[in-house]
């Protein structure tokens, strides 16, 4: 370790401040501290290895802060954006804009402490690198959630929406991975080119050739003219091959020639076309070699899958209920869903996923009324968590749901924190829920933190 090693952390909060950079000192940095943009500012002078920024500062916002560093001569210090309102918007916006990385209050201190030591290493690697500009910022948000399985897949999409690298998308039907390549088009650079997407599952392989690559006039029985494919269609935009492990073996090794040198014909037709689209895919199916049930192509699978998205299903982030309850009610005649409602739509397991969630709220939308309460919900749904499937609990007999649920969530707390040796954020990640969340729980069934 240098002198020259260090750490400015900006926050506005005299008392977290101080008490940030007591901790950022234990790793043996120099520690400088910023109350605000003008501050840091001048802090810059002193040559900062690593940033620490607050989003919601007095005197402005983190994140054009950040944006302002990007074009400056700082713009190759790695930036950790901290911030106690963690949504969608803002954490691509800052994993798009060159975030090291994207932290939620209340930290985890060794978490914390673990990412700016690794920020300060690759500062001291990579000097000499020049990033690319980043690409104007979007306020488009598709995406919906508050745990940290969401908070990691919108800093995936942040980092592949500034790549131009294929993208590989996973997770089972309905979880929303259209939503996710969409996502990554609409904060990239090809934002405001052409967004094309085609379910390989949905045609017969003699159509989907001419689908994807088009086809000459006279090429065969009903092509009474040419007609371009979804390659020509998709210019320099985003092509969306949805259901990629259901393409027939032939045309794998044509779309893998696309990939490889960006070449293709229409179909009945020589001319050598050439595409400039990026390629997202997406699968419910298993498409890493070797796994069980495989079709994909060993070598285009590792073409594919530059930038490998995976998408949570919603029965592992049900923390996440809340919010896409009031994004699904938006435009309907329901305001909300009745306390006893939220209970059961939080116990219930989703196997259709995020899709099967909004189609349900909207049924019970146009049935309910103004407050959509238990009855509204389909029987399936109103029966709650499947208690029959745990191992049988003797003391839950005679219990109300609402009891025999309390017990439930306080044994698996404690189990996953056993599990994960107390520390808090990995037990989290294990009940699919943010450490917010957890303390609170915590909280309530008096488990000590």
């Amino acid at each position: 370790m240098t002198a020259k090693e260090s750490v400015l952390i900006v926050e506005d909060e005299p008392g977290l401040r101080d008490g940030l950079a007591e901790a950022v000192a234990t790793l043996g940095y120099r520690v400088l501290t910023a109350g605000g943009i003008a501050e840091a500012r001048e802090r810059m002078a002193d040559g900062p290895d690593c940033i620490l920024l607050d989003i919601r500062l007095k005197d402005g916002d983190g994140l054009d802060y950040l944006t302002e560093l990007r074009a400056s001569p700082h713009a190759h210090v790695p930036v950790i954006v901290a911030t106690a309102y963690g949504d969608s918007e803002r954490t691509i916006r800052a994993m798009r804009d060159g975030a090291f990385d994207y932290l939620t209050k209340p930290f985890d201190l060794p978490v914390l402490l673990q990412t700016v030591a690794r920020a300060v290493q690759q500062r001291a690697l990579a000097r000499s690198v020049t990033p690319e500009p980043p690409a104007p910022p979007s306020s488009s948000q598709t995406l919906v959630g508050s745990s940290a399985a969401m908070l990691g897949i919108w800093k995936l999409i942040g980092r592949a929406a500034a790549s131009t690298a294929p993208v590989m998308i996973t997770g089972e039907t309905g979880v929303g991975k259209e939503l996710v390549a969409r996502a990554v088009h609409s904060y990239s650079v090809r934002k405001d080119e052409p967004f094309v997407a085609v379910n390989l599952a949905a045609l017969p392989p003699s159509l989907l050739e001419s689908e994807l690559f088009g086809h000459e006039k006279g090429s065969f029985t009903g092509a009474s003219t040419r007609r371009a494919g979804r390659f020509e269609l998709a210019g320099a935009g985003t092509l969306f091959l949805d259901e990629i492990g259901d393409l027939d073996v032939a045309l794998q090794t044509k779309l893998l020639r696309v990939l490889q040198d960006g070449t293709f014909e229409r179909v009945g037709g020589s001319e050598v076309l050439t595409s400039r689209a990026r390629i997202i895919a997406a699968t419910n199916k298993p498409v890493h070699p070797g796994e069980p049930g495989n079709v994909l192509r060993e070598d285009l699978y590792y073409r594919l899958a530059v930038i490998d998205i995976h998408v949570p299903p919603l029965r592992e982030r049900k923390s996440d209920i809340p919010l896409l309850v009031a994004m699904a009610l938006r435009g309907t005649p329901a305001r909300a869903a009745s306390e006893q409602a939220m209970e059961a739509l939080s116990g219930y397991d989703w196997p259709g996923n995020v899709r099967e969630l909004v189609h349900v709220l909207q049924r019970a939308a146009v049935l309910g009324g103004e407050i959509i309460d238990l009855g509204s919900l389909p029987e399936s749904v109103r029966g709650g968590p499947r208690i029959s499937a745990l191992p049988a609990e003797p003391e839950l007999a005679g219990l109300s749901m609402r009891e025999a649920v309390a017990k439930l969530e306080r044994r698996m707390i404690l189990e996953a924190l056993e599990r994960a040796k107390g520390n808090r954020s990995e037990a989290a990640r294990q009940l699919g829920i943010g450490r917010p969340q957890l303390y609170a729980k915590m909280d309530e069934y008096g488990i000590s933190r």
